[in-house]
């Protein structure tokens, strides 16, 4: 696999949208998302999707420059229409507003429809987290096909539908939650198939609900399993509540469209966490709170304890300095896409 540095792989991704119509802004944003992805070692929302983003502009199902307008609002609360654009940009939009309306109000919160995938979803509470809040952001993918199957169940019925939460601290690398509902993401089954790799038992069971760990059968009319192993029901339960906040409160509604046009729904909230307690002590006591984790002694076999955020951190480090190890069939994606727009000169991929 070939080893890219990071501003290597922005300037390839933001090329390749600009050239499939995105605007300089959003490309810009969905580049950047995407390469922030792959540093932290979420390869499953990194660039392995740019193909996929360009293929849903060409299919009419994203539309690049598309004004996302404010259905209803609220001092506190905000119901924002994204018009099909592109979701790192109009979640990122929704944030920023989120945000601003914390600022004053303390609490406030935000639902966004009809918008594209928004990448790997820490991405809008760690903006929260930056201006000392905590934020935190859940997704589903509207009525697009699903791939979770309900705990119990062989036939998918629910998304991913990944909750996030960030909080400030003064820790090196930020205290963050960043989950999936189901046992994986799906990218990361993509992601397998890709590298031509097994994926572990429990992950996803095939078309006739039998566990397996070859990553093919999800796309022959397999399901994602719900998080939890044994315990599945709790994360089935988790990405049902998900599915309410993202789909029935923001209007999306629930099962499958039969067009299959990506939609996620986003419900985010930001607290600020002056209106509670002083800043400055409470990102104090994060970090001890972090350090007083990390003091067991490991279990048999562990690395020892990590807090949440911790490892993606330690990660983002590694890439920065080392590189990004990209897939070769992803790689050759973007190089043949480079090839049709004429950019493989330019962007060194001939």
């Amino acid at each position: 696999m070939p080893i890219v540095r990071a501003d290597r792989l922005t300037r390839i991704s933001a090329a390749l949208l600009r050239a499939a119509g995105a605007s300089e802004e959003e490309a810009d944003a969905v580049a950047t998302g995407c390469v922030n992805a792959n540093l932290a070692g979420h390869d499953s929302h990194g660039v392995i999707a740019v193909p996929t983003y360009i293929d849903r502009i060409k299919a009419g199902h994203i539309v690049p420059g598309a004004e996302w307008t404010i259905v209803q609002e609220s001092p506190t609360t905000t119901v924002i229409d994204g018009h099909w654009g592109f979701g790192f940009h109009v979640n990122a939009k929704a944030m920023a507003l989120t945000i601003e309306k914390a600022r004053t109000a303390n609490v406030a919160a935000c639902t966004v429809f009809r918008q594209s995938h928004v990448g790997r979803l820490a991405a809008y509470p760690l903006m929260a987290m930056r201006e000392g809040m905590i934020g935190i952001a859940t997704a589903d993918s509207g009525r697009s096909p699903k791939h979770v199957a309900p705990f119990g169940g062989k036939e998918a019925r629910l998304g991913t539908n990944p909750i996030s939460i960030a909080v400030p601290s003064y820790l090196d690398a930020p205290f963050y939650l960043d989950m999936a509902t189901s046992a994986v993401a799906a990218g990361k089954v993509q992601l397998a198939v890709a590298r031509g790799e097994e994926i572990p038992t429990g992950w996803i069971i095939d078309a006739e609900g039998r566990h397996t760990t070859d990553p093919t059968q999800y796309r022959k009319g397999g399901a994602l399993l719900p998080l939890g192993g044994t315990e599945g029901y709790k994360g089935s339960g988790l990405a049902a509540m998900v599915e309410v906040l993202c789909g029935l409160l923001t209007g999306l509604g629930f099962g499958v469209e039969p067009t299959g046009r990506h939609n996620d729904g986003c419900f985010m909230a930001v607290f600020n966490v002056a209106a509670f307690r002083p800043l400055q002590e409470f990102k104090r006591e994060v970090a001890e709170f972090a350090r007083y984790l990390k003091s067991t002694p490991p279990s048999e076999g562990s690395n020892g304890v990590f807090y949440p955020g911790e490892i993606e951190g330690l990660r983002e480090r590694q890439r920065l300095r080392d590189g990004i190890e990209i897939e070769d069939a992803t790689w050759e994606k973007l190089r043949a896409l480079a090839r049709e727009y004429r950019l493989d000169t330019v962007l060194d991929l001939a």
